[in-house]
């Protein structure tokens, strides 16, 4: 494996629990104690990604995703919500399956989703 394979994979690992200690609703401290991780490791790349995220959002983006509402229709004043609708998002993935989301979404969940089910043969 070369070092740029091993830095790929240390990054999708400390991506992962970075994101799941966010969701576990624990301490860093209790986070780390329960994998047997060194909390400065965790912190260390913490500051690391989110370094390179924000670089990410200075650099211009050079891949763009067609988006198209299907029978869109005003919103309800009152509720928010599209007249008959349930406000749902249904996204189109290149291998001709659907994903559907409603209202309040985990983003980050819904790219990770997206990226399994657009790999899967």
């Amino acid at each position: 494996m070369t070092q740029r394979e091993r830095s790929r994979q240390a990054r999708r690992k400390w991506e992962k629990l970075i994101s799941e200690q966010g969701r576990s609703g624990q301490s860093v401290a209790a986070f780390c104690r329960e994998r047997e991780l060194r909390a400065s490791h965790f912190y260390w790349w913490k500051k690391r990604l989110r370094a390179a995220g924000s670089e990410a959002r200075r650099t211009p983006m050079t891949r763009f995703v067609e988006v198209k509402l299907a029978g869109a229709e005003p919103e309800c004043p009152a509720t928010g919500a599209p007249p008959g609708g349930d406000g749902r998002v249904e996204i189109l993935l290149k291998n001709g399956r659907s994903l559907r989301v409603g209202r309040g979404f985990d983003a980050e969940l819904v790219r990770a989703l997206v990226a399994v089910v657009e790999s899967a043969a």
